[in-house]
């Protein structure tokens, strides 16, 4: 993600941007994405700085305006591990943790460090400005808006500069249905599976035998069958309706959609919760296999793997979700969680911006822990001065019988 970061900056329209001093922000939100090159800008625009996070807090985000999250019950954010922990997945979470923390500080930091030297810096210098530090400027981030909430992950314990907005992208009023597309999930009898795999693999990259096999599968089911794929496929059944471009929204919300069969990405599993839809979950990539995995330890999913039996491996998955009504009235309860706010996340997401602006950076969120350094966090200063003291004593105990011991001779010798 370091070379995105670079190719935005050194893009020709942002040098333009970056090199216009008659350019001003109030505020520059950017993406968080294993690089915080982004930090940097502030330096040029002397504006306040938001981290958006895409996917669950986790450590690597948690750190940049708080402190390291306990990995005896917080997951790394490549772990597929949900807490509760065992014994051999703390240790995995601890050991992720201290390699990931180590990697950051000797090996991507200091990477950073340079990119910010060669690309940013030297603007501020032309500007006439004094050039701060990189790790001043990644240690001064006014808020993270983290694209998450305790209904689909955990109960984290999150610090005042975490602000949860997950949903943020589900408009209020959900666009109407085209009229053929609404007309096939009205008269849907039987109710709606939703099937779409996403951007990230495209469902016309499966296998033809896969294909076909799953057209069969859903041949034999009584529900109507929404299916986004970027193809044509011939002798279709009936109850098989292909979209190669779906109004997902629209379609979770119809009341007829049953289910939906899913990759789980962030996105999509937001929109299952907010439209109260229990998923069977086909994760291919990054972050989705762990969302797939929280949402079955919920109790509103079923995870299929990606592989040559993909085909029976769904039609168990279809018909234990559908004969078993927990699925459904678990993922209304966590529904109800999900929108109990005082707020929606699209209009919380637009206070807290206009709330750095107002504040001039909302230092008052700031955490004190970021001040702290990590040998005093750990006591090790105050363990210091216990040592010495103790020290202090021994050798001075150790002197004073010496001392007792000396004189009882002394006394001895007199007496003889």
């Amino acid at each position: 993600m370091r070379e995105l970061s670079i190719i935005t900056l050194e893009h020709v329209n942002m040098q333009k941007i970056l090199n216009d001093p008659k350019e001003k922000f109030d505020l520059i939100i950017g993406e968080w994405m294993f690089n915080e090159l982004y930090a940097g800008l502030p330096a040029i625009f002397e504006c306040p700085f938001i981290w958006f996070s895409t996917v669950e807090s986790h450590w690597m985000i948690l750190k940049i305006i708080d402190e390291l999250p306990n990995p005896a019950y917080n997951s790394d954010i490549v772990s597929n591990n949900s807490p509760p922990f065992t014994f051999i997945q703390r240790v995995q979470e601890l050991s992720y943790q201290i390699f990931g923390v180590l990697d950051q500080y000797f090996v991507f930091s200091p990477i950073e460090n340079e990119d910010y030297e060669r690309i940013i810096a030297p603007i501020v210098r032309r500007r006439g400005k004094s050039v701060p530090s990189f790790e001043e400027l990644r240690n001064n981030i006014s808020l993270v808006l983290g694209n998450s909430h305790v209904s689909i992950g955990h109960a984290t314990r999150l610090p005042q500069s975490y602000k949860p907005i997950a949903g943020y992208h589900i408009e209020k009023v959900v666009k109407p249905l085209p009229q053929d597309l609404k007309a096939i999930m009205d008269n849907a009898e039987n109710g709606v599976i939703y099937f779409s795999l996403g951007t990230g693999l495209k469902s016309k990259e499966l296998p033809s035998s896969i294909k076909r096999g799953l057209l069969q599968l859903f041949a034999n089911l009584k529900q109507t069958v929404i299916w986004k794929l970027e193809e044509n496929l011939p002798d279709r059944p009936k109850n098989v309706h292909i979209l190669q471009w779906a109004p997902q929204q629209s379609i979770l919300a119809h009341p007829n959609c049953a289910l939906f069969i899913t990759h789980g990405g962030l996105l999509s599993s937001t929109e299952t919760l907010h439209f109260g839809v229990p998923i069977i979950g086909i994760p291919v990539l990054a972050d989705q296999f762990n969302n797939i995995d929280r949402a079955v330890k919920k109790g509103y999913a079923i995870r299929v793997d990606l592989t040559y039996s993909l085909v029976d491996d769904l039609k168990v998955a279809i018909n234990n979700m559908l004969s078993d009504p927990k699925y459904k009235k678990t993922v209304k309860e966590l529904s109800f969680i999900y929108h109990d706010r005082p707020v929606s996340p699209g209009d919380e997401l637009v206070h807290w911006a206009e709330h750095v602006i107002r504040t001039g950076g909302a230092l008052h969120l700031r955490s004190p822990a970021l001040d702290v350094a990590w040998y005093q966090k750990m006591y090790l200063d105050l363990a210091a001065v216990m040592f010495i003291v103790l020290a202090i004593f021994i050798l001075f105990f150790n002197l004073l019988i010496k001392q007792i011991s000396s004189s009882k001779r002394d006394i001895e010798r007199k007496r003889k």
